[in-house]
Parts: C-alpha cells; structure tokens; sequence
C-alpha cells in the first residue's frame, strides 16, 4: 500500500497519526447526499472486505430518531457490526468534539482487529473531525450567552442573515432554522475577527483513507427524496415523533431541528397540516442534499461514483485497488 510521507503531508501530522497510517491499514468513508444510497453500498463493501460501519450522521447518533434518519434495522445491516448508533438521548445537544473522539476510538479499535473501518454518513464536519487534523475554536461563554439570548428573542432568521454578510461561504452551509449552528459560527467570528470558515484548517490526513462520494442525478435524486418521505409517514414517522416528544424531543436543541421531525413537531403543534408538513420534508430535505453536495464537492480527494449504476460495489472495489 502507498502511502504518503511526512513531506507530502505537511509538518503537522502527528507522531500518532503516522503510527497509524504505516501500521494498520486505511479507513474507506462512503460519503455524499442523503437518499443518494450510501448505507447500501456501506453493507456490500462491510462484507467484501471485513469492514465495520462507524455512523457518521449526525441524527442517527440519537436513540430513538429510527424511520426519520433511515437508520438501517438490525435485519438490514446483514450481520455487518455498526458502531455510534443510538448513543445519545434526543435532550443531548450535539457536539462534534465528542462525538469526533468517540468516532476515533471505535476506528483505532477496529484497526487493531485487523478489520475495515467504514465511515458512512453525510454529516461533511462529522466525516472531516475524524479523517484529518482538526481542533474546534474556542469558545467563550458570556459570547455565547448573549447569542443564544438574541436567538430566543428574535429568532434565527436575523442571525442567519448577519451571518450571510459576514461569512456568505458559512451560511451556504447551514440550515436558516438550525439556530444552534448559527450562533456557533457568529460566537467563533466574534472571537477570531475572521470568517468561521476560515477557522476549518487547511486538510491534513489523520488517517490514511480514502473517501467514496455517492450521488445521483438531481431529478432522481429529488424523486428518491420524494418516496423516502412517503415511506417514512407510512412506517409511522408520525407515531415515532409523538413517542419522542414524552422524552424530551422538543427541548433537543439538535434533535427537535431534525429533518422530518421539526415538521412533525409543528404538525403536533397545530402549525401545519399533514400535508403541509410532508411537502415540506420533502422541499426541506432537497434544499439540505444541496448544502451536503456543496460541502463535499469541495474536498479533492473525494472519489466520486454515480450511485446508479448497476455495478456499483464493482466500480467502489475497483477504485480503492487503484487508490491502494
């Protein structure tokens, strides 16, 4: 296997990232838009090469949030071990920190077996805390405090709109209602006096990987979005969302913002009708799988695959013997 030295990569690769990339093999992610089919690959290339799956989506991180994620059942994960499902209550803010030592320490440990790491998600931060070198800005709490008291106060879209002039490349990448991401990267700009995208290093490997990205065509994949969403009302969104709510979902800063669910949640309010809040999971979701593609097509080093082809797992196969 080639890897590269510590010339190619640059002198802030650690004594321990080195260690691992000269020892133990590489972690392969399977990366890309939602409904694009990533978790079905995931499964056939687990089985191909002995792997495991290491979730990197945010929301299927949270017990309970099941037909919303598409978080794969027991029987559709085919005996292939999946680690960070399930691991937080939905009241659990998010934090990518933890959630980034969590994630290493599950990947170190299915090195050291001898076995594949597959890091399959959606969640662009979540993928890069893992794969490269990369500190969290600091944080200060009275900052903070009187950010989050403006949020409860005026509500996210002027914040959103503060954050548009000052870091546009920023707002691209957040969701105008995910409030607790916009005060972050406002909380960060105030702090450093640069743009919160600034503060997201130049990339530098911590694992030697390779990174498969799966996509679909933009009609098609809006269609997949549009089924999706039907078949999760079917499966009884509605009812999970409800069984959620006696524990503590709509006081989940993270959770409550989820896809799906926040419409939910306002379906159970009386803001929206059921028909209103399925369209809008749908229109939601679409405008969410454009975030995700901008955030990934960014990364170079990203192998590309059209999910719709009928070899699929040949043409990922075939692409790690030639990145080997």
């Amino acid at each position: 296997m080639c890897r590269p030295d510590r010339a190619e990569r640059g002198d802030a690769v650690t004594e321990r990232s080195r260690d691992v990339m000269t020892g133990r093999g590489r972690v392969v992610a399977i990366v890309g838009p939602t409904a694009a089919g990533k978790s079905g690959l995931s499964i056939e290339l687990a089985r191909a090469l002995g792997g495991e799956v290491v979730n990197a989506d945010s929301m299927q991180l949270y017990r309970g949030m099941d037909i919303g994620t598409a978080k794969l059942t027991p029987a559709e994960r085919a005996g292939v071990p999946h680690h960070l499902l399930d691991i937080w209550a939905v009241t659990e803010p998010a934090s990518v920190a933890a959630y980034q030592a969590l994630a290493r320490a599950a990947v170190d440990d299915i090195l050291a077996r001898d076995r594949v790491p597959l890091l399959v998600g959606g969640s662009g931060l979540y993928v890069r805390a893992v794969l490269d070198e990369f500190e969290f800005p600091g944080t200060d709490p009275e900052v903070r405090a009187r950010l989050e008291g403006e949020l409860a106060e005026v509500g996210a879209a002027p914040l959103y709109a503060r954050l548009r002039g000052a870091d546009p490349a920023a707002a691209a990448n957040i969701l105008p209602s995910n409030g607790r991401r916009i005060v972050r990267a406002l909380e960060v700009i105030e702090l450093t006096g640069a743009p919160f995208t600034a503060s997201l290093p130049r990339p530098v490997p911590w694992y030697d990987a390779v990174q498969l990205g799966v996509d679909r065509e933009t009609t098609e994949l809006d269609e997949r979005i549009a089924v999706r969403v039907d078949r999760m009302w079917a499966a009884g969104l509605v009812e999970e969302t409800r069984s959620l709510v006696g524990q503590g979902l709509p006081a989940g800063r993270t959770a409550s913002r989820a896809l799906g669910y926040q419409q939910v949640l306002r379906l159970l309010g009386g803001e929206l009708s059921e028909p209103e809040a399925r369209a809008d999971t749908v229109q939601a979701t679409r405008r969410f799988v454009r975030r995700q593609r901008s955030w990934f097509r960014r990364d170079a080093r990203i192998e590309w695959l059209d999910a719709g082809r009928d070899d699929l797992l040949g043409a990922a196969l075939a692409t790690l013997d030639r990145t080997d």
